[in-house]
């Protein structure tokens, strides 16, 4: 039986009618987040760690974690790392020996024809659940929810975070932690802030998107070689490249009443961030309406085949992406 990922967020007792249950997909955050959270949703458990390669060496040993019952009387949960449909034939085996035993299986992306996936989604006694990667509107609504009592949070810094972090669940649950360390008064103060997440801001893809969008050829060049592209943040590059130009294409729309661009980027709503202003300024003087259709288009093309292939090197459609967007910044 499938279930949506944000359900079992919302309530994860639901899990406990399942005797086995697969987490797959590429968003690794989410998963560390339902370990976590399975860990400490039964108080009284013996909690077993297993990977797909011990068990297909030795099929009995996840039998046997099944078959043994706990020295102290708890209930035992096992979690089996890494399968694939390799690990279909033992989980039909262990289904007749499951009785208070719960096996929660973790895996990374599993294409349509997978037959363990297949096999999980049919089944009515069995549970599944797709992680996809985080989209812009759910980590906004991660940093939202978990720093609600903060005084100062705002969308600039909400929007600061993730360009630090990218839509990676992982890594903007460990910025937060920081920001959760840091502000012990639980009042943020937006160069603090900044002082604490800046470094990682520096080097990255911001930089390099930034500088195709001006087109600046010498400098695009120069960063498409310097920049590592990290797996599973590849929609969120996409993301990024399309709000950008969105941007630009507001100030192309409000410079129908107003020739005074300053002012336009200075009253947009959410708040462009400080140090971004001049950035977009200039940005905006290398685009026009037909342009961006244009940009729009290919961004849309790059996402369909993204999210279409898992065998294509994703890091080579973004490279080819900006690529385009430097050309293009520069076309008549």
């Amino acid at each position: 039986m499938i279930f949506k990922s944000y359900i079992l967020e919302q309530n994860l007792e639901q899990i406990s009618n399942y005797k086995i249950f697969l987490f797959y997909g590429e968003n690794q955050g989410l998963k560390k987040e339902f370990k976590d959270n399975l860990k400490k949703f039964k108080k009284k458990k013996e909690l077993i760690k297993l990977n797909q390669n011990e068990i297909l060496k030795n099929d009995n040993l996840i039998i046997n974690e099944i078959s043994n019952k706990s020295l102290f009387n708890e209930e035992k949960v096992i979690f089996v790392n890494d399968v694939d449909d390799k690990i279909l034939e033992v989980l039909q085996e262990i289904e007749t020996f499951i009785k208070d035993e719960r096996v929660f299986l973790f895996a990374e992306i599993l294409e349509k024809k997978s037959k363990l996936r297949n096999y999980l989604e049919k089944s009515k006694d069995l549970g599944i659940v797709p992680c996809y990667q985080d989209n812009i509107i759910s980590i906004k609504k991660i940093i939202a929810n978990k720093l609600n009592s903060f005084k100062g949070i705002n969308n600039e810094i909400i929007n600061f975070i993730i360009e630090s972090t990218g839509l990676d669940r992982d890594k903007v649950n460990n910025e937060i932690e920081k920001i959760i360390t840091c502000f012990t008064n639980k009042e943020i103060d937006r160069d603090k802030i900044e002082q604490l997440l800046d470094a990682r801001l520096n080097n990255d893809f911001t930089l390099l998107k930034d500088e195709a969008i001006k087109g600046n050829k010498i400098n695009t060049n120069r960063l498409l070689g310097d920049t590592v592209f990290e797996t599973g943040n590849n929609i969120y590059y996409i993301n990024s490249i399309n709000q950008r130009i969105n941007k630009i294409n507001e100030i192309i729309e409000l410079k129908k009443n107003t020739s005074n661009t300053e002012e336009i980027v200075a009253n947009m709503k959410p708040p462009i961030f400080w140090k971004d202003k001049p950035i977009l300024i200039d940005q905006s003087k290398k685009w026009s309406k037909e342009k961006i259709r244009s940009v729009l288009k290919k961004t849309y093309e790059a996402e369909i085949q993204i999210k279409s292939s898992s065998s294509i090197r994703k890091d080579l459609i973004i490279k080819n992406l900006i690529i385009d967007l430097c050309a293009k910044a520069n076309s008549a």
